[in-house]
């Protein structure tokens, strides 16, 4: 650290540094007098927000660099919450566990110091706080306790922090929580004198304990105006070691609490419960009945890394309005392991109404409709792609063997319907020229053979135990492209997308003449006498964007299959021959390695300097889609495509998320942008990590050259009249139960958290 700090100062001046300090504090102030609507909570006031061990779903718990991050990129009112320890010779720490091992590396230190004793009853083995003093624990380094987090940055040598050096970082708010009372009284430590102890050098905001008698002992010294007693509810079932009572029983009777404390800190299920498929339950009455018993409601286990209910579509920000903007309540505060995300939504999105106008241009275009939540390219997800306000929705046309044009992911019916499941399974086939890979493709079954083939749902983070939507996953239909195109264009979405692949093999080989055929659906569809919708038609070849240019007026998309890290002029130069716009990955914008991005490419301004706009994909909600650096907040991904690289569109799979984006009301307040919506610069968190830890470059992805563009004309083939397929009007709905329901660059992270830890 003093090498970092030694560093930072021959790059910034003293001037510099509080600058950014004064900018930061001013644009998070005016944030949060932006907001001041009145809440549905206790008392009115905005939900606070807690920051469970700092943000410790990126940066191991508890330690300064996890406190600093918080406090950084979260609400300007975050409160610090500690999970307090003692040690041997009485030192408050701040460990995420009573267990040692399960947050620091004490094992490797200590080998031969593990004990055993009772907790709660239940013999355990392990090494306790209480076997080791301060001194001893000076030899110890935080780490990250939950596998599924990146565990790289545990070699920085994070220290364990008392009570008194958290307090020394000036937060807003400090909240302890006193989770084992009992098990310390047994080893003759008090705690209760140990709080009373610090609080004559400390200002504490809220302590939480799940056990009465600790709670009842310190009431009567305690200004519930200064210092604010949470009792901390466990899981439902569990015994309450003063009363003997569940604490579901004790949740039915807040009187009794309300004489000793002035909130509950509960799960999130006490408030929504789910059912054994992760899919919500109407709410209880628990806040209401606190807040009527004169109690404020905190709620607890939110984390952006664990899979969430199904109704909230993998996007944590939809989570947290259901429970401090939902019409009939809201709790008085969250703690989350990720505060900027909660920050986004209580500050940005939080009373947002639903026709708020559009703050930042940006196209959203869906990925198969909202295949987020439903079949790829069903109605279901065409419908809810419109619902959800995508501005463009998209068909990727296959053939049928009769030569019906319809909307399907994939060539192959394997990827995207149940066909292994029918007698249709014999049609299995290799063709090199479209994949690998054996499959049954579109052109070897008619239409009414198609239509009789459930569709699957697509789940791309299968592997993470991720699944979309299950209640729904053969639930929809497919249309045609006439039915596409008459659904749309009685809609809100402003144009489609259609896709073509394999057009060369499909005429020259099957004499399915798949150009005529799209141009002929366009044209009966009436969208070529019209202005209000736009026709924009992509393709990874350059020769059918160039027979498109040749037939029509529509916009052309040219999408880069591979991973580039630049484009040669003479590539671009191409391109402009035919496309009027490009779509790349995600990868050739942002390079990472082992999840961490690296930098940015200049790929973005490169095509945009020869006026082609650029869309990005595939922009997904699951945390697992995005790199580290996103916080995994599929909000902090898009704020950052638009801020840093002004990307003009995404193609998403859930519009939804990117819709509601550019509605926010933290867009465009220059100065005063809030922290949480100022993009991290791409490459801040991987200087984070320690050089030993550093994983070894990667050759940078290569430049797009002129021959990867070029392409011979499609082959003329000996061509079928294109089939005339007609509809009666808008594609029905499928029957089924309804869904339950301008820019600061934070221009480091790692400088902007060593020069907090100067002050």
């Amino acid at each position: 650290m003093v090498c970092m700090l030694s560093a930072l100062t021959s790059l910034l001046s003293a001037a510099t540094v509080l600058l950014l300090l004064l900018q930061s504090s001013v644009a998070q102030a005016s944030a949060h007098r932006s907001n001041s609507s009145r809440w549905l909570t206790l008392n009115g006031n905005r939900p606070a927000i807690i920051a469970r061990g700092g943000f410790s779903g990126i940066l191991p718990h508890s330690s300064d660099v996890a406190y600093r991050l918080a406090q950084l990129v979260s609400d300007p009112d975050v409160i610090l919450y500690c999970d307090v320890q003692l040690t041997r010779d009485f030192a408050g720490i701040c460990t995420s566990d009573l267990l040692l091992e399960n947050s620091t590396d004490i094992g490797q230190i200590y080998k031969n110091r593990s004990s055993s004793y009772d907790v709660n009853g239940v013999r355990t083995k392990g090494y306790f706080p209480v076997d080791f003093t301060m001194s001893d624990l000076s030899q110890v380094t935080l780490s990250q306790g939950i596998n599924t987090r990146s565990q790289l940055f545990d070699g920085n040598g994070y220290q364990i922090l008392t009570v008194e050096q958290v307090a020394s970082l000036k937060p807003k708010g400090l909240w302890l929580n006193i989770q084992h009372y009992l098990f310390f009284t047994q080893h003759k430590l008090n705690m209760r004198s140990y709080v009373l102890s610090v609080l004559k050098s400390v200002v504490v905001n809220f302590i939480s304990s799940p056990e009465v008698g600790f709670l009842r002992s310190i009431e009567p010294r305690f200004i519930p105006k200064i210092t604010k007693l949470i009792f901390r509810f466990l899981g439902p079932n569990d015994i309450e070691p003063w009363t003997n009572q569940t604490y579901d029983t004790l949740s039915k009777n807040l009187t009794f609490i309300k004489s000793f404390a002035s909130g509950i800190l509960v799960p999130k299920t006490y408030i929504w419960p789910m059912d054994n498929s992760l899919y919500l339950r109407p709410y209880t009455s628990i806040v209401l009945d606190a807040h009527k018993a004169g109690l404020e409601v905190y709620a607890s286990e939110f984390y952006n890394d664990v899979p969430l209910s199904y109704n909230y579509s993998f996007d944590p920000i939809n989570e947290y309005l259901n429970f401090v903007d939902n019409g009939a309540f809201s709790v008085d505060g969250v703690l989350s392991d990720f505060p900027i995300t909660p920050s986004e939504a209580i500050g940005c999105f939080a009373n947002l109404q639903r026709n708020a106008s559009e703050k930042v241009e940006l196209l959203v275009i869906s990925k198969n409709g909202a295949s987020g939540d439903y079949p790829e390219c069903t109605d279901l997800a065409y419908r809810k792609a419109i619902s959800d306000r995508a501005d463009v929705i998209d068909c990727p046309v296959q053939m049928s063997n009769d030569g019906i044009p319809f909307c399907m992911s994939s060539i192959n019916l394997v990827d995207s319907t149940t066909v292994l499941r029918t007698n249709y399974s014999s049609l299995s086939t290799t063709i090199p020229d479209i994949q690998p890979k054996s499959g049954i493709f579109s052109f070897n079954l008619t239409w009414n053979q198609i239509q009789s083939l459930s569709p699957a749902m697509s789940s791309p983070y299968s592997s993470f135990f991720l699944l979309r939507n299950p209640n729904f996953k053969n639930q929809g239909r497919f249309l045609t492209l006439p039915e596409f195109l008459d659904l749309a264009k009685n809609s809100s979405v402003s144009g489609v997308l259609i896709s073509i692949e394999h057009a060369a093999y499909l005429i020259e080989n099957l004499q399915l003449p798949i150009i005529d055929v799209v141009l002929g659906a366009i044209s009966r569809a009436g969208y070529d006498n019209q202005t209000d919708k736009r026709v924009m038609i992509q393709s990874t070849s350059s020769s059918v964007l160039m027979k498109f240019k040749e037939k029509s007026h529509y916009e052309r998309v040219y999408k880069v299959e591979e991973h580039i890290g630049d484009a040669l002029d003479s590539a671009i130069k191409e391109i402009k021959t035919f496309a009027t716009s490009v779509v790349v990955s995600k990868r050739s914008i942002f390079p990472d390695i082992e999840e961490f991005v690296t930098g940015v490419t200049k790929v973005v301004p490169r095509l945009q300097s020869a006026m082609l706009p650029v869309y990005v994909e595939t922009l997904s909600n699951e945390f697992v889609s995005q790199p580290w650096d996103f916080f995994s907040d599929a909000t902090v991904e898009i704020n950052t495509y638009v801020n840093i690289t002004g990307v003009n569109g995404v193609i998403t799979d859930f519009p939804s998320t990117s819709a509601r984006y550019k509605r926010n009301r933290c867009l465009n307040l220059g100065n005063n942008t809030p922290a949480y919506m100022i993009p991290v610069e791409p490459g801040s968190l991987f200087q984070l990590l320690p050089s030993g830890a550093t994983p070894p470059a990667e050759a940078p992805s290569p430049a797009l050259t002129v021959s990867e563009v070029a392409e011979s004309p499609l082959p003329s083939g000996i061509m079928r009249p294109p089939p005339v397929a007609t509809t009666t009007g808008p594609a029905p709905e499928s029957k089924g139960p309804p869904r339950i329901t301008g820019c600061i660059f934070l221009s480091n992270l790692v400088l902007l958290i060593m020069v907090l830890s100067l002050f």
